[in-house]
């Protein structure tokens, strides 16, 4: 395969040809060591970091800060399965006992039958934790099954994935979650209430991101690790027990929040299928919207594996722009992605993706980005979503104004597409598109802006926007 590669091949041992500095996950931690702001101690002196090697189509090297931290090297597969040295692993335990929201209802169903219970079991188990307003999170909260069945479970199985830490109210209504994982590191799930009864939980699929998209605060942080598909399940869990009496019913998930879902596919597949299951959660699989920077080779198989919503994030018109706001486009360019979509839509009976389209001043707000959108996405059912850029901490760009969003959308109107203008919401709390996370003390690089933006960039330049967590 060509080296043109996001993230991939081989991971360098320093110099000039590092970019993305991961903590190794699987230490010690604690919450008050200052060495991440989602902080991680080790028990030793200096942390070990992983990096991974970032090549440009061009085989030129983008360089990141002198590191004198020890260095691991560690195997990363062109199909973007265990990146990072074991991120992709699922743990299905919780110290010696099983951890029972990693299992989709045939996997539950099969070990309880291996304890010697039957399947009707498994289904009056499932229904606790997913449905009848239970949301079981321990032995206590299973009303109405088996005494010795009961007693099984709590000998063996557990239940909570995750811990919460923290609930941020915006000024709107939204709200931002904080959650511990078993290994001290921190995710967010944010929930937004709807006027119109709608409420949507938007849920991480990893701590942090690998994809190093130039307007998104997630994707600075680098990649810490996938999350579990327990802990994926759980951030909806909570949320029905945490709000459902405040917010209404929670209608809709979104794989928004922080990480790349279709980097972990395994684990955010079996979470969807988790989430839809008719006997538990049941979400509809159409509110149920996965989103993508563009991997392509899992964009085909997601389409082929799950019926729930996909969303892409599109962001640019040219493979130029693309290039420098999203490296993704490096390994899988706009032609390959929207050709792709054409195909695999074709087999979809009314099937439409939803393309996101972060704008920002200067960059993708033109006449000439609008006709080109037009263009390039006929031939594919699809919506397009107009999303203002929400500013934050060291950020390069800065938001098209609204009255300039208005033009653009009605361009595309014009011109036959179906749109819609996204408002921000909770971005006084740092929840809103584009800012989940918290940068630690090595962050991924700034990629090299196309001299025809240079200046727009420069007349950008906004006050530090200062962080919610």
């Amino acid at each position: 395969m060509e080296m043109g590669c996001v993230w991939m091949r081989r991971i360098q041992i320093g110099g000039a040809n590092s970019l993305i500095l991961l903590k190794k996950p699987s230490m010690a931690v604690s919450l008050s060591s200052p060495a991440y702001q989602y902080p991680i101690s080790f028990p030793c002196s200096k942390p070990p970091l992983y990096i991974v090697s970032f090549i440009s189509p061009h085989r030129r090297s983008l360089s990141a800060k002198a590191c004198s931290l020890p260095i691991h090297s560690v195997s990363v597969e062109d199909s973007f399965s265990g990146f990072g040295g074991g991120n992709g692993i699922d743990v299905s335990r919780k110290g010696s006992k099983v951890l029972l929201k990693g299992m989709t209802y045939a996997e539950l169903e099969k070990w309880v039958g291996s304890h010697g219970y039957r399947p009707g079991q498994a289904l009056m188990l499932w229904k606790r934790m997913y449905g009848d307003n239970i949301w079981a999170h321990n032995g206590d909260e299973l009303e109405g099954l088996n005494k010795n069945f009961k007693k099984m479970l709590c000998e063996n199985a557990e239940f909570k994935a995750l811990s919460l830490k923290e609930i941020r109210m915006a000024s709107d209504g939204t709200r931002k979650i904080l959650f511990m994982l078993d290994d001290g590191l921190l995710i967010e799930t944010v929930v937004i209430p709807c006027d119109r009864g709608r409420t949507t939980v938007c849920v991480s699929s990893q701590v942090g991101c690998a994809m190093n998209c130039q307007f998104c605060y997630t994707g600075r942080m680098g990649l810490r690790r996938h999350l579990t598909a327990a802990e994926i399940v759980e951030q909806a869990v909570f949320v029905h027990r945490l709000l459902t009496s405040e917010v209404g019913s929670i209608t809709n998930v979104v794989f928004m929040g922080m990480g790349e879902p279709l980097h972990n596919i395994d684990n955010v597949i079996k979470a969807a299928d988790i989430m839809v299951h008719d006997q538990g959660l049941h979400f509809s699989p159409r509110k149920v919207t996965v989103s993508t920077s563009g991997l392509v080779p899992q964009l085909r198989r997601f389409l082929h594996e799950s019926k729930c919503a996909l969303a892409v994030s599109l962001n640019a018109t040219t493979d130029e722009v693309r290039n420098w706001i999203m490296p993704i486009n490096r390994k899988y360019n706009l032609s390959l992605l929207l050709q792709t979509l054409r195909e695999e839509l074709t087999l979809k009976h009314n099937y439409k993706v939803l393309f996101e389209y972060v704008m920002l001043a200067g960059v993708n707000d033109s006449d000439a980005d609008a006709k080109r959108l037009v263009d390039i996405v006929k031939g594919i059912p699809c919506k397009i979503n107009l999303i203002s850029f929400n500013p934050h901490s060291g950020s390069q760009f800065r938001p098209t104004n609204e009255e300039r969003m208005v033009e653009f959308r009605n361009l595309l109107a014009e011109g036959g597409c179906t749109v819609f203008l996204r408002l921000s919401r909770g971005d006084d709390q740092m929840a809103a598109c584009g800012q989940l996370g918290k940068l630690g003390s090595v962050q991924a690089p700034l990629l090299r802006v196309p001299e025809k933006f240079q200046v727009a960039i420069k007349s950008s330049a906004i006050p530090q926007i200062a962080t919610a967590n």
